[in-house]
């Protein structure tokens, strides 16, 4: 009998769950939300992907956040094949990074210094400690449902109180490495100020997305994060925003900007090396100064401020301009719309939650406003929906607890095809 023939996906997955864990290098690529194989991407220009069986699909993930100029833009493609061509790492200084240092510090009031690594977990653990090295404390205030990499005292989700020390997400991760995480959750200031209550003479830090985009996008309640400053200035304790998804995402100086709040550590990534790996975190010159060699706090990394990388990201930052912002919010209004408006159209229970170019669509009727509403959604027929998009050539998130993008590659058109393919997909689904 003839074997049936493969895709070159489906024959690149069988391969490949041999040889690593899934199949694939990060889990949520696995499909394991949605079911199913994943697509392998062979290349990508502007807002469209081609996986390696020649099908496109307008491309909803722009790499979960980074490339906000879209695939293969040209100008962080000769950036890069310049740098490159000069070497790709010497473990040495290179003007590059004070380059984009400079950059950073100008768009972002609240950073003075920052010290580059390569990912976004890195420069997580590293305010953290940074945090309890400033303050001489212990214990750290994270949201359920945020995000902030997985280095063991904050791969912690939700206890059932501020006052109860989080169970970990993962095994592996010790009773010692979790006992100082507090969680709390998003958007509640009863649970804050009683975690406050308890722990408030050895917490060091408060550490949140200022906008929620790892439960999906959900927004701070007003007054929210006014509320996590001052209680943390009051008890002196750090606040510490992990703007690694916001950062020059959501507008030029990030949240913290577009939400009036400044906190004492911003954490940087995905935009920030505009593709490549990079993360930062940066703030204030007497806090930064503490962060050897000026100081006792020790980090280092042989790949910081790899000159690859810190070319991408420079080249990003210098190629959006301030129009960029606008046409993104619009973009980002125009899909919102579209879908919510489809979603209606079918009798669809479904809400779509957005931050500028970034946005959520909950199956479950709203507002999402922490990880126990978002764990309402229908993840069943998000499942269904995600299938019903990618036959309509639409690559959405693999998960419905992650974030959308728009990039600057993306049209009017490119938009207006997808809240089609989700007209056709609802219709399906209903």
């Amino acid at each position: 009998m003839t074997e049936p023939v493969l895709s070159a996906s489906a024959d690149l997955i069988k391969r490949a769950l041999d040889l690593m864990p899934g199949g694939v290098s990060s889990p949520v690529r696995a499909f394991g939300a949605v079911g199913g194989s994943p697509i392998f991407i062979a290349s990508g220009k502007g807002a469209w992907v081609t996986d390696v069986d020649g099908n496109e699909y307008i491309d909803m993930l722009s790499s979960w956040g980074p490339l906000i100029l879209g695939h293969a833009h040209p100008e962080v493609v000769s950036a890069i094949v310049e740098a490159a061509s000069h070497g790709t790492s010497f473990g040495a200084p290179t003007a590059l990074e004070v380059e984009l240092a400079e950059t950073i510090v100008e768009a972002i009031p609240s950073v003075e210094m920052v010290r580059f690594v390569s990912t976004g977990t890195e420069a997580a653990m590293s305010a953290i400690r940074l945090a309890r090295a400033f303050t001489g404390r212990s214990k750290v205030i994270k949201f359920s449902g945020c995000y902030h990499g997985h280095s063991d005292p904050l791969l912690v989700s939700a206890g059932s109180g501020p006052a109860t020390l989080g169970l970990p997400d993962s095994p592996g991760v010790t009773e010692g490495a979790r006992a100082d995480t507090v969680v709390a959750s998003f958007n509640s200031v009863e649970e804050v100020t009683l975690a406050f209550e308890r722990f408030g003479d050895d917490l060091a830090a408060v550490i949140v997305e200022p906008i929620a985009a790892n439960m999906g996008v959900v927004l701070p309640s007003p007054g929210f994060l006014q509320f996590l400053r001052d209680i943390c200035s009051q008890a002196g304790a750090l606040l510490i925003f992990d703007e690694v998804v916001t950062g020059f995402r959501v507008g030029w100086s990030g949240a913290q900007s577009a939400l009036g709040v400044s906190p004492d550590i911003t954490i940087l990534g995905k935009v920030v090396g505009g593709g490549l790996p990079v993360g930062a975190y940066g703030g204030r010159r007497e806090l930064m100064q503490m962060v050897a060699p000026s100081g006792p706090v020790y980090q280092a990394g042989t790949l910081s401020g790899n000159p690859v990388a810190i070319a991408a990201g420079l080249a990003t930052l210098r190629t959006l301009v301030p129009a960029d912002y606008p046409r993104l919010e619009a973009l980002g209004l125009r899909l919102e719309k579209g879908l919510a408006g489809a979603a209606r159209a079918q009798g669809i229970a479904a809400c779509v939650q957005r931050a500028g170019s970034m946005l959520t669509l909950f199956f479950e009727r709203g507002p999402v406003t922490d990880l126990a509403s978002a764990k309402h959604s229908d993840t069943a027929r998000f499942a269904l929906f995600f299938h019903e998009m990618l036959s309509r050539g639409v690559y959405w998130p693999p998960s419905q607890f992650e974030s959308a993008f728009v990039s600057t590659a993306h049209t009017e058109g490119d938009i207006d095809r997808v809240v089609e393919a989700a007209h056709q997909s609802f219709e399906r689904i209903r």
